[in-house]
């Protein structure tokens, strides 16, 4: 039982209603400071709408808040009004809370050992609070230094607390808080606890099969549906006499889903056959569930089957980025490459459906020798957590199950390759490689001959992560622009703008069109506008109708560029890409002889002084850094925070445009990085003249010459004077007050 001096103790028993009546009781306020220690997602059901009798459920999603005063931990239920607070990424894990004003509420079910009852009320729910970012420290009288939260008990329970489960709809598992594939939190460790015994002597209907593919997570909880772990799985499995589809339900979902893996041979007794329901009449499909009847499920070791009753191996069809080429839109393909561009996690909402849910993706570039052309892909979740957050730069990627895509602008030659239903990850880092049957392929093998012949410092010198990125690029004309928008929305207003822009949730990224005049341009470097030593002063150009006024200041003396990479003799060698392709040669069977890698090449990078970037950190892309590779991951990472400041950027000039709407007149400043698309990540851009008006219709310099110096292109701006431009707008809510805005394209719109 929590100490009767605590913070909830002395809050919390002020407004205790009668048992069972806590929704009619008076509001309480907390006036000293709490601690977010844990947020976590789930879907409502029929019944949430009555524990909220004053609240509109906008949303299919409810949040409960684990919450701390140092002595004990309370969870309680976010007021749906506060679930933007949660969505821009303001209240989060580590954030601290003052004025917290609590309700009392009933819960949705009887909970072992609940985690948010007291003696004579169920749990709270928070109605208001004020949110101060940023990690606790020990200010104000919060004790959060040397604190084990998880061995501090739960307020109002002297027993031990059961399952952490959802206070307001009847389900038995959480979803993470980003996208509805992945696991996460106690989701994970449920999804993680699953049995993988065999299950020895012959048993009548036992199916011995292998699994040839294994989709993603499928959550299909809904608002008007009840049930406690909406959750299935496909896998595609076969034995010597044909293939089928195997649905796994509910709790065995997520008993086994982590447990099986592409390759793998189980037993399978107590099952239901049923017809498939998106596939032809005669086809049929394996239902899997805890009950009527309860599945068993065994995972057994290839040597325990005889030859002849023994499934097929998985099949590959492995294509390199040459044969990418010639592969038509839709072809699936498996692809396997040296990620050298790993990208920022965001979210785009869906267009089919509810149209409320938010995918998460992120951009991968792989390279394998064979073309110029890297390999782009767009990864979305594919309920591998543990693989998305290893994804660094100079990791062996491979991806399996991808479908081609074409852009629609044939005159860029772009593709890229995108998920199926089916789609798996393996990376470096994580044994994947030595564990799967791909490694003895000869396009494997092949890729793997090339990149034992690179040089880790050079691989290094292309190697990208994070920063705004966007893939394939715009159109460099209005006119095919305005045919690849057909059937989009229109031109918004400068006041519409800035609304849909107030809408974005955190991480999600959108597109945006308006039309507009540049009335200034303001050029700087990242991390100089403080300093004096080299610096290039910004400089601004206001340009109005009627009246130029320049502000020009020239360097005071040449740039000196420090160095991103620099060797070190003999000490902390950093073998990557032979530690890379090694994997490929861990054999647990001893039925090969890969002797022949002798490549010891090797590099170390120094750290540079910090630097400040005057922009968000996670719009410049950074030089991949081996040494800090996890703090980079972190900081392009979904709900991530800058752990270390001292990173290089591989673009550090940028332009701010001041755009006037031209139907309301509304302001809106926006980013402009011209270096971008002329960087290793882009493809070469036509030539052009390195006007303003040609620059900002290319999105870039000309790649066919040098660019102009900022002060020269400062010196340009009277061009843009009283040109009607369209200009083409990219979103995204980098969470709290910052909204990244970034002008893509600018097209000069005819009088």
């Amino acid at each position: 039982m929590a100490a009767a001096g605590c913070v909830f103790h002395r809050t919390l028993t002020r407004s205790r209603p009668a048992p069972n009546k806590a929704s009619s009781s008076s509001a309480v306020v907390c006036r000293e400071y709490l601690y977010v220690v844990d947020l976590q997602r789930y879907s409502r059901d029929q019944g949430s709408s009555v524990y909220f009798p004053q609240a509109v459920l906008n949303g299919d999603d409810l949040y409960d808040v684990t919450l701390t005063d140092g002595d004990c931990r309370l969870q309680v239920t976010l007021d749906p009004g506060l679930n933007r607070l949660v969505e821009r990424h303001v209240l989060q894990p580590g954030s601290m809370l003052r004025n917290a004003t609590f309700t009392a509420a009933m819960t949705a079910q009887l909970l072992p050992a609940c985690p948010g009852a007291s003696g004579e009320t169920d749990s709270y729910r928070l109605v208001s609070t004020e949110v101060r970012g940023g990690a606790a420290g020990n200010s104000d009288g919060v004790r959060t230094f040397d604190v084990d939260w998880d061995s501090l008990p739960w307020f109002g329970s002297s027993e031990p607390a059961g399952p952490v489960v959802p206070l307001r709809a009847s389900r038995s598992v959480f979803l993470p808080l980003w996208n509805s594939v992945d696991y996460s939190g106690e989701l994970r460790d449920s999804f993680l606890s699953g049995h993988r015994g065999v299950t020895r002597g012959a048993v009548q209907h036992q199916l011995i099969i292998r699994i040839i593919n294994k989709s993603h997570l499928m959550y299909y909880g809904r608002t008007d549906r009840n049930c406690e772990c909406p959750y299935k799985a496909v896998l595609e499995v076969c034995d010597r006499t044909g293939s089928v589809c195997v649905v796994l339900w509910n709790s065995v979902c997520v008993s086994w889903y982590c447990c099986l893996k592409p390759g793998d041979i189980i037993s399978l007794r107590r099952y239901r056959v049923k017809q498939h329901y998106l596939a032809e009449t005669d086809d049929i499909e394996i239902s899997v569930n805890s009950r009527n009847p309860a599945a068993r499920i065994s995972v057994l070791p290839e040597s325990s089957i005889s030859p002849e009753y023994l499934p097929p191996a998985p099949t590959y069809s492995f294509c390199n980025s040459k044969e990418l080429l010639e592969r038509p839109h839709g072809a699936v393909c498996d692809v396997i490459g040296l990620l050298t561009f790993s990208g920022r996690s965001e979210r785009i909402r869906s267009k089919e459906g509810r149209g409320a849910e938010l995918f998460e993706y992120r951009w991968l570039r792989l390279e394998d020798g064979t073309s110029n052309q890297p390999i782009m892909v767009k990864l979305f979740s594919t309920s591998q957590p543990e693989t998305n957050c290893k994804l660094h730069p100079l990791s062996v990627v491979v991806c399996t199950r991808l479908q081609m895509i074409r852009a629609a602008d044939q005159t860029l030659g772009c593709c890229y390759l995108t998920n199926t239903t089916y789609t798996q990850v393996y990376c470096t880092g994580l044994g994947h490689h030595s564990e799967m049957s791909y490694r003895k392929l000869l396009p494997v093998r092949q890729f793997l001959q090339w990149l034992r012949s690179q040089d880790d410092q050079q691989m290094l010198s292309r190697a990208l992560i994070g920063g705004f990125f966007m893939y394939p690029p715009p159109p460099v004309s209005l006119e095919t622009y305005m045919k690849d928008r057909r059937g989009e929305p229109g031109f918004l207003r400068g006041v519409e703008l800035q609304r849909e822009v107030e809408r974005l949730c955190y991480r999600e990224r959108c597109t945006f069109c308006i039309q507009a005049t540049v009335t200034m341009v303001t050029y700087s470097r990242r991390g100089e506008e403080d300093r004096s030593v080299s610096q290039l002063t910004p400089r601004r150009v206001d340009v109005r109708a009627g009246r130029k006024r320049k502000q020009l200041l020239q360097p005071d003396s040449p740039r000196k560029r420090h160095p991103w990479v620099t060797l070190q003799p003999e000490q902390n060698k950093s073998e990557i890409l032979f530690e890379a392709s090694m994997e490929f040669l861990e054999n647990t069977n001893a039925d090969e002889d890969d002797s022949d890698d002798d490549d010891t090449s090797s590099f170390v990078t120094a750290p540079l002084s910090p630097t400040f970037p005057p922009v968000a950190v996670e719009t410049l892309p950074m030089r991949y850094d081996h040494t800090h590779r996890e703090e980079q991951a972190v900081t392009v990472a979904m709900g991530g925070r800058v752990t270390h400041e001292g990173f290089d950027y591989a673009i550090e000039d940028y332009y701010t445009l001041r755009l006037r709407a031209l139907s309301d007149g509304v302001s809106v400043h926006a980013i402009f990085l011209p270096h971008s698309s002329s960087s290793s990540l882009s493809p070469p851009l036509l030539p052009h003249a390195n006007t303003w008006t040609s620059i900002l219709s290319h999105g870039a310099f000309s790649s066919h010459k040098p660019p102009p110096s900022p002060a020269d292109l400062i010196s340009m701006a009277a061009q843009l004077t009283n040109q009607r431009l369209v200009c083409v707008l990219e979103a995204c809510h980098l969470g709290g007050a910052t909204t990244e805005l970034i002008l893509s394209r600018a097209f000069h719109l005819p009088n």
